[in-house]
Formats: structure tokens, C-alpha cells, sequence
């Protein structure tokens, strides 16, 4: 036999109240509504397991509470995370999201799209494949509410929310200069991305700004469909070079995960030989033998600050256009400190 649904009058005679009273307080109206009447009618409906009527309430209002999410690549912690905040955040104001990875590909990334218009999304949260200028453009002239999260595109002028990625590559750079590094490559993807060349320019400005010439093959770009192989390419020619590097910053977590990797196949020891800090904060960065400093975005802010712009959006179609700039922060580690300094610090060798 089906269990019947509760209904907001099962609430409203438990409670010894209106329909209309749990009503406002369910729809996130508690404003109209005393404090302690809302927590007693929000704490019945829990005790109840109440669920809400989608269906009937996307006939009311004609929104279906969902939020399509588009990330880059699921496999990365990063998106991994991301999407966890996303998925929370909306939860908080009555949305579902249905989330689908590019993989980094923009002909993937506009089929994505088009199913998540198929499924009747309200808008969407997007951090952007290459090449998927025409996807965004798309958007805009349909009036489909979005929000870029991570990456944006300088030319287009949309709502987003992203790191400051030249601050905290130039912070980066900087790290290893005081540390007595100044031959300090950079692993980059093959991306004319804004996000990444922002990266680089903060990296070469670090480097000018400390009297040292950026030379040309310190900065290595690896194509993300051919990363694994073309990381080892990459480190090869870094630390084989004429002028060998001393330090290498990776542009991604992507990035450090192959690259670490070939790291120990060389025997290249950390840091000694070569000292390491990345983007992107993970485990494997704690379990390597010698903790990998890294870029620490403020992954929780950029998702719950996009599930908000875009909400913001769709309850106020007509609001101003919102840009906003979080800023990363570097947290040093074993990696990129020099042995005697880690000693004189009484840190571990």
C-alpha cells in the first residue's frame, strides 16, 4: 500500500495553525511569520518528512526549482568540491541541480546544455570549456540566466565569480623567489583561456619585477587531451635544459597529479632537487613524502556566492550585472622551502 504523502494541512493541524502560515514558512517567507511559530511549524514538517510538490509547485510558479550545472572536468577535486558547495547552497533555497562535466570539451559542453534546457532548468551555473564563447552568447540572447563560476570571459560581459588567477600565480612566483629560487619554470595547459594566461602574465610579472628574464622554454604548455605523456615531455625539457630550473609551478591540479608522478619516476627528490608548488588543494598533496605547497582558492565562497548571484537573478530578472573577484592564498609547504631553511625552522627534513 503507497504511503501518503504529507500535505501542508497535516502540517498546519499538527502545528494549530493555517495552511497558509506553514505555506509562507515552507516557501522561505518567515519574515511574515514570529520566530519561534516558524521553528515549531519547520520542525513538524521534519518530524513529518515532509517533501515538497515539485510538480505542483512548477505549475504555480512556473520555475521547476532545478539549476543546471556545468563543470570541467568531475575527476578534478577542485569541480569535484565545487559541486558538493553548488549542490548544498541550492538545496538551502529549494533547488535541485543536475550537474554534467565537459571534460574540457566545448562541443560537449553545448550538448550539455542542451539537455539541461530539454529538462526545463531555471539557469545555470557554468565554469567554461575552451572555445565556448558561442555557448555563452547563446544564453545571453535567449535572456537564460547564468552565472560563470571559475572562469569568464573577459570580451562577453556576463555575471561571474572567479579567482584572482594573475594575484596568486605572481604570489606564487614570489614564494619561490624568497625562498633563493630564481630559475622557477611553469607547466601550463595549451589554453588560450583567460584564467590561464592570467596565470602565466602573473608568473612572468613576478619574474620581471625580481630583475630575471623569463625565458621562453621555462614556460611549458601541455594539451589537456594528451596531458599525461606530454607532463613528462614537459618536466624532461625543464630539468634537461641548458638552463635547468630549480622550482616548477603547476598551473593546475591536473597538472601536479601527472606531474608528481613522474617526479618519483625520475627520482627527483622534493626539494632538493626541485622544489614544487601548485594550484589546486587536495589530498594527495598532504600524502606525497614531502607536502606539496599549493594555491589554496576559496572554493566554498565561489560556490555558494554563484548559487546566490544566480538565485538573486532569477527572483530579480532585471538586476545589475555582478562581477566579483575572490583572492587565493598561498599555503607553504615542505616542497618549496629548502632543506637548510626547513632545518633552521625546525621543520621536518
Amino acid at each position: 500500500m503507497q504511503k501518503k504523502r504529507v500535505s501542508l494541512k497535516d502540517i498546519a493541524e499538527k502545528a494549530g495553525v493555517s495552511t497558509a502560515l506553514v505555506s509562507y514558512v515552507l516557501n522561505k517567507k518567515k519574515n511574515r511569520v514570529g520566530k519561534e511559530m516558524a521553528e515549531k511549524i519547520s520542525r513538524i514538517a521534519k518530524e513529518l518528512n515532509y517533501e515538497p510538490h515539485h510538480v505542483a509547485k512548477s505549475l504555480r510558479s512556473g520555475k521547476t526549482y532545478t539549476i543546471g550545472l556545468i563543470i570541467a572536468d568531475i575527476s578534478n577535486p577542485f569541480f569535484a568540491n565545487i559541486a558538493r558547495v553548488v549542490e548544498d547552497e541550492a538545496k538551502k533555497f529549494g533547488y535541485t541541480v543536475i550537474i554534467g562535466s565537459s571534460d574540457e570539451n566545448a562541443e560537449k559542453s553545448w550538448d550539455l546544455l542542451n539537455v539541461l534546457l530539454n529538462r526545463q532548468v531555471d539557469g545555470f551555473i557554468i565554469v567554461s570549456a575552451e572555445n565556448s564563447q558561442n555557448n555563452i552568447i547563446f544564453l545571453k540572447e535567449k535572456k537564460i540566466p547564468f552565472v560563470l563560476l571559475d572562469r569568464h570571459f573577459p570580451q562577453i560581459h556576463t555575471d561571474f565569480v572567479t579567482t584572482n588567477n594573475y594575484k596568486a600565480s605572481y604570489d606564487a612566483t614570489l614564494h619561490l623567489l624568497q625562498n633563493g629560487y630564481e630559475e622557477i619554470g611553469l607547466i601550463a595547459y595549451e589554453s588560450e583561456m583567460y584564467h590561464m594566461q592570467e596565470r602565466i602574465r602573473g608568473y612572468h610579472q613576478a619574474l620581471t619585477e625580481s630583475n630575471i628574464t623569463p625565458r621562453k622554454e621555462w614556460l611549458r604548455r601541455v594539451p589537456f587531451s594528451d596531458m599525461e605523456s606530454k607532463v613528462k615531455t614537459a618536466i624532461d625539457a625543464l630539468v634537461d635544459g641548458s638552463r635547468p630550473v630549480r622550482a616548477v609551478i603547476f598551473a593546475t591540479y591536473g597538472l601536479a597529479l601527472n606531474g608528481l608522478k613522474y617526479v618519483n619516476e625520475r627520482k627527483i627528490r622534493v626539494p632538493d632537487d626541485l622544489a614544487i608548488v601548485s594550484y589546486g588543494q587536495a589530498e594527495v598533496f598532504d600524502l606525497y613524502y614531502c607536502p606539496i605547497s599549493y594555491i589554496r582558492q576559496p572554493l566554498e565562497q565561489l560556490g555558494k556566492t554563484a548559487v546566490e548571484m544566480l538565485i538573486s537573478k532569477l527572483n530579480n530578472p532585471d538586476e545589475g550585472m555582478k562581477q566579483v573577484f575572490m583572492e587565493a592564498r598561498l599555503i607553504s609547504r615542505d616542497s618549496s622551502v629548502p632543506v637548510k631553511v626547513q632545518a633552521a625552522n625546525g621543520q621536518s627534513e
